[in-house]
């Protein structure tokens, strides 16, 4: 994708795009002071005139903001959560003011490496300054204050969207009443950061990675991102699940080939979600966002001591986890409920028994759907909501 490219298709991207830290600047964990910056938004439904039905809704890694429109802008499908998002559902929109933003560092209308760095008319490439979660949380912040919200009825996300959850309520816990990490943890596991970095190297490995300078030089890494994204899409999903969809069927074939060709169905499945994800997701972008869930640690600022993170919370939690998620298993969720009880919070934790691994949280459900639904609800008649 070439400089004008990357500007033109934050122009035609749909959606709301607003213009951050052009006099206080962002203030990153790295110690720079980084700004202005633009952060891409989507709303769905409308905010009271109370501003107390407001929903924050946290993407995982490649997400995005367009939680769920009808037709998402890249990919031609529906947002990601619409089988949670939207009229009469779980997060109901005829109720809810939702709000979810593109993370800072990314790549679908928020600043990122992909875009031009102000004082070089280039783009930043690696000169793009490391992010943290705690960053993209700060981001999200002054977009909310921007909007003139100043509590949050509900932070909602998974995976990485979980992260920023958590971020939220120790970093801000005064302006979340109710929050539901789900499939995530409190710190990325060493078997996590090993991933996160085989995907890195994958990327970093292709000739057309340039040094991270691609999109001067017309280029894409498009092989070393097909690999990252084939890689982690394993660690997404279960033994059960991946025996069930593709067991050892053959692809269109009645034979082995004796060949490295795509034999068997499921070699076939993870060279399209490599191929797909390359078409709508920045390298770059991808090698900074990993870095930043690696670096998520809500403990080590307090020597180790989860529960002095969320010391003081009045926010109602509830923590879910996937029986089959080897990617945030069931015994990292227990770890942090555990921590908030010793803080005294308000908490519920829940395992969903689901053979569909990491991924459960984004498919069809019903007891993960019944569990959310009923701790909304609650947290809803709790804060007077109709």
């Amino acid at each position: 994708m070439s400089t004008a490219d990357s500007k033109d298709q934050r122009r035609t991207l749909p959606g709301h795009h607003m213009v951050l830290g052009e006099t206080a600047k962002l203030r990153l964990d790295s110690g720079i002071e980084f700004g202005p910056f633009t952060i891409a938004y989507q709303t769905y439904g409308e905010l009271n005139a109370e501003k107390s039905n407001t929903i924050l809704v946290c993407h995982a890694l490649t997400g995005d903001q367009y939680v769920a429109d009808e037709v998402h802008p890249i990919t031609g499908k529906e947002g990601w959560w619409r089988e949670i998002v939207g009229p009469g559902k779980i997060i109901d929109t005829d109720k809810y003011f939702v709000i979810c933003s593109n993370v800072i560092g990314g790549c679908l209308g928020s600043t990122g490496p992909k875009d031009i760095n102000p004082e070089t008319g280039k783009p930043w490439g690696l000169d793009f300054p490391v992010i943290t979660i705690a960053d993209m949380v700060r981001a999200q912040t002054m977009l909310i204050d921007a909007l003139g919200i100043d509590t949050l009825f509900a932070v909602i996300g998974g995976s990485m969207g979980g992260m920023q959850v958590l971020e939220w309520c120790k970093s801000y816990p005064k302006r979340v009443f109710a929050a539901a990490p789900i499939a995530t943890s409190f710190r990325h596991s060493a078997q996590n950061i090993a991933f996160h970095e085989v995907g890195r190297q994958a990327v970093m490995a292709d000739p057309d990675w340039c040094g991270g300078n691609y999109l001067l030089e017309g280029k894409k890494p498009a092989r070393g991102l097909a690999v990252a994204r084939m890689t982690a899409h394993i660690t997404y999903l279960s033994q059960p699940a991946l025996h069930r969809k593709f067991g050892r069927k053959l692809q269109n074939r009645g034979a082995i080939t004796y060949s490295f060709d795509q034999d068997f169905q499921v070699e076939s499945y993870l060279r399209h979600q490599g191929k797909s994800f390359v078409d709508r997701f920045d390298a770059n972008s991808y090698l900074y966002i990993t870095r930043a869930m690696d670096y998520f640690d809500l403990s080590v600022e307090f020597d180790g001591r989860l529960a002095d993170a969320f010391n003081g919370s009045k926010t109602r939690f509830c923590v879910i986890s996937f029986s089959s998620d080897w990617c945030f298993p069931t015994p990292e969720s227990r770890q942090l409920a555990h921590a908030l009880n010793a803080a005294s919070c308000n908490v519920s934790c829940v395992e969903i028994e689901s053979d569909k691994g990491h991924d459960a949280f984004l498919l069809d459900e019903p007891d993960f759907h019944m569990v959310l639904s009923g701790f909304i609800d609650g947290a809803a008649k709790s804060r007077g909501l109709k």
